[in-house]
């Protein structure tokens, strides 16, 4: 086991310990949020279960709203990111998109 998962164990899930060894939120970062609501997308596609259920659930209205706020980011962010920012963001919302008309086609 590494040093990084024992250092976790006591933790509540989704919680790490800090430098003072409370059980905190990890940082909330650009890649994050991103990572995050390409995850909320993907869920809403169908194309993870749920965590508790194993259900794979389709709602494409909001994975749609997930992909249009990621959009709205990429707008309103513009110039303002690093490259590896700009890229991820780029990147996630292309693949989204490809999987959305894939999603929307499947289902008609």
């Amino acid at each position: 086991m590494s040093d990084k998962s024992q250092q976790n164990d006591d933790c509540p899930e989704g919680m790490v310990k800090n430098k003072h060894g409370q059980c905190v939120m990890p940082d909330v970062t650009f890649p994050s949020l991103i990572l995050s609501l390409n995850t909320t997308a993907l869920f809403h596609m169908g194309e993870l279960p749920h965590p508790e259920t194993g259900e794979k659930l389709v709602d494409l209205d909001l994975a749609k709203n997930s992909i249009d706020t990621l959009a709205l980011l990429q707008e309103k962010t513009q110039g303002n990111l690093d490259n590896d920012e700009t890229q991820l963001l780029t990147n996630i919302l292309y693949e989204l998109k490809l999987r959305f008309v894939k999603a929307t086609s499947s289902s008609s």
